[in-house]
């Protein structure tokens, strides 16, 4: 693969997957990187959410102390990866990025890293653990971290139960049907520097009001739940974090920064319960944000060093197994 330097320059590097024309034409997906010791053997991917784009420079920073090698991946249609032809996160089946995630995992082992933490921050969270549930032949990652998996709409029990159908089943005859976005300016602003938050980021491509959404898309989150709340299996470890409490202001408050203001923490809760794996935690932090690694300090710390406890268990009690599996055969 060909590098170049990223937009966040600092020892950020970018490339282009090419990937089959859709509905809407090209497509590509962008990986980001930075690489870490010579030798690291760990590597963590990261997938953002909707509305997103990777910036979190931060994540990249504390796992390169950590000994890993860091990627992140802009989906098509979001960020690095949007083209002309496209309407940003137009997408009709979360099926879809499946071939960005799947090429992705492939670079980073093709790179030489032996174990990948696959990472999803909320509907990015989504995606991986349906990816994860559908992708058990495949062998490309080893452990998955969901910060605020996006599990189900934010809405009322009334609203997911007449809404959600309609506009999903609407999403199915007509996909391209334009809908508007429901989320609050206010996360936008407790997060980008120019407002009331510390970090700097291309409102371009992560503007305060997300833009206006397809009906398929709808129907791809929907389906997405839909099979979540019937009940799925992963064959790898998975740690599901949240924060402790949802917000809801009607103005802008401080209060923005003490919970989830875009998703309902009891539904991730609640459908983490459908999730089988050979290990699952859930946890929950307070002061916590919705993206939990843009948090204030001193959440953002406990997240991360919650995430690095996690995962060196993991890695350890990896390393005895396989110890064990080598003098079997011996």
């Amino acid at each position: 693969m060909e590098y170049v330097e990223d937009v966040l320059k600092n020892g950020f590097e970018q490339t282009t997957i090419l990937q089959p024309d859709d509905y809407e034409g090209k497509v590509t997906a962008t990986l980001i990187r930075k690489r870490g010791s010579s030798r690291a053997t760990k590597a963590i991917l990261c997938i953002h959410g909707f509305n997103d784009y990777f910036f979190q420079a931060v994540i990249a920073d504390e796992f390169l102390k950590k000994g890993y090698h860091f990627y992140a991946l802009d989906l098509r249609k979001y960020g690095r990866s949007i083209l002309q032809n496209h309407r940003s996160n137009n997408v009709r089946s979360l099926w879809e990025y499946y071939e960005d995630i799947d090429r992705a995992l492939e670079i980073i082992k093709e790179e030489g890293s032996q174990e990948t933490v696959l990472y999803g921050h909320s509907t990015g969270g989504l995606i991986i653990t349906l990816y994860a549930s559908d992708r058990k032949e495949k062998a490309l990652f080893d452990v998955l971290v969901c910060n605020s998996p996006f599990y189900d709409f934010n809405l009322s029990w009334i609203q997911k139960k007449t809404i959600i159908p309609l506009l999903s089943f609407l999403g199915r005859l007509k996909p391209d049907v334009v809908l508007p976005v429901g989320f609050s300016k206010f996360y936008g602003k407790s997060l980008h520097k120019n407002d009331f938050g510390e970090w700097d980021y291309n409102l371009l491509w992560k503007p305060h009001v997300a833009p206006s959404i397809n009906a398929g898309w709808v129907n791809a989150i929907d389906e997405g739940h839909l099979k979540i709340a019937k009940g799925i299996s992963v064959n790898t470890p998975i740690l599901i974090l949240h924060a402790l409490i949802s917000v809801y202001p009607l103005k802008w408050s401080e209060e923005m920064f003490r919970g989830d203001a875009i998703l309902n923490i009891d539904d991730i809760i609640e459908k983490s319960k459908f999730i089988d794996s050979p290990s699952k935690d859930v946890i929950g932090f307070d002061n916590a944000i919705h993206d939990l690694v843009l948090s204030r300090k001193p959440a953002q710390d406990l997240v991360f060093k919650t995430i690095f406890e996690w995962l060196d268990i993991f890695f350890e009690d990896k390393s005895r197994v396989n110890l064990k599996q080598k003098a079997a055969t011996l």
